[in-house]
């Protein structure tokens, strides 16, 4: 549904940047979306979870995850059409590519914590890198940003309208590494403005600042506005471990590189996949449906330092990117 991935498109995905890579004639990698509502909307996380073989899952973050860094580290001028839903999976398809092209139509979240996992394909480094604590502040709340917003974030590299990706995607199919940069400019739209988030700008630095998710629960509830009331309710309904998990990899992730903080995610994926928190996430919202899930434990403050090491141990199966020379 709206192409989420699977583990057969993470490979074919590979497979032919592998073969890109090594061709003198390729110079410029330009990936979208098939249809009009969405780049890809996430991992496809019901398949992920259907069989309940934790294998199943940490095979496919694993290749995820190489695909993801191969993107950030590839020789190739790489562009990503973020036009519709990009969410999740969809992200990490993207936001490590040297270019990124939002749209009109572009709506991005990273909402994991909603479903008992983390912000992961690489969130761990793009996040905690935007301007602070903005990263935490979408990382946590799932947050969904809208068109031109992802511009003004540092998300997007640039920003058309739906109506131009035509034209711009044939001028790329005609393009060289030297040309790109002046053809995505030539149909670059200044992006509106106001940045949808500036109204919230000062709470948001405040509240999210905090060195722990009980502390920026503790603002928001002081600050009582509606925007901050609305935040304090979302947060209570997603997992109070996924919440401190994703407050601590973004707290760590400015002193990791690249590299290090995906073997950090794959080391959180092992551990969150075991507590069996994503799966009930996934049955509660994405397959069930009632919208109810049952958290384990159910309130931030019963989230242990001794259970948040448990997501930060060295594993046995651990990540390392694809050995490609």
């Amino acid at each position: 549904a709206l192409n989420a991935i699977n583990e057969n498109m993470v490979q074919q995905i590979s497979c032919k940047l592998v073969e890109w890579r090594g061709r003198e004639d390729l110079e410029v990698v330009c990936i979208e979306g098939a249809g009009t509502k969405a780049f890809c909307a996430g991992g496809d996380v019901v398949s992920i979870t259907k069989e309940q073989v934790e294998s199943v899952a940490l095979n496919f973050f694993h290749d995820e995850f190489q695909m993801n860094h191969m993107i950030g580290t590839y020789p190739k001028v790489y562009v990503a059409l973020i036009h519709g839903i990009t969410m999740g999976g969809g992200v990490g398809l993207s936001v490590h590519g040297k270019y990124r092209v939002a749209t009109d139509k572009s709506l991005y979240a990273m909402p994991e914590t909603a479903i008992g996992y983390f912000p992961d394909v690489g969130g761990s480094y793009f996040l905690s890198r935007l301007p602070q604590p903005y990263g935490m502040f979408l990382g946590l709340t799932g947050h969904r940003l809208r068109g031109a917003d992802l511009k003004h974030m540092g998300i997007a590299t640039h920003y058309t309208t739906a109506e131009k990706l035509p034209a711009l995607k044939a001028d790329i199919l005609t393009s060289d590494r030297s040309s790109i940069g002046d053809i995505l400019q030539k149909h670059e739209v200044e992006a509106p403005a106001p940045f949808s988030l500036d109204p919230h700008e000062s709470l948001i630095k405040h509240c999210f600042s905090a060195d722990s998710v009980a502390g920026i629960l503790s603002r928001l509830e002081q600050d009582g506005s509606d925007f901050a009331l609305k935040l304090v309710k979302s947060l209570q309904r997603m997992s109070p471990r996924s919440l401190v998990i994703t407050h601590r990899l973004l707290s760590i992730a400015p002193s990791k590189s690249y590299e290090e903080c995906f073997a950090m995610e794959f080391r959180a994926a092992h551990q969150i996949v075991r507590s069996g928190e994503f799966t009930e996430g996934v049955r509660a919202l994405l397959v069930d449906k009632d919208n109810a899930p049952v958290w384990n434990p159910a309130k931030i403050e019963e989230v242990t330092e001794e259970m948040v090491e448990e997501y930060f141990k060295e594993r046995t199966r651990a990540w390392e990117p694809l050995k490609l020379d």
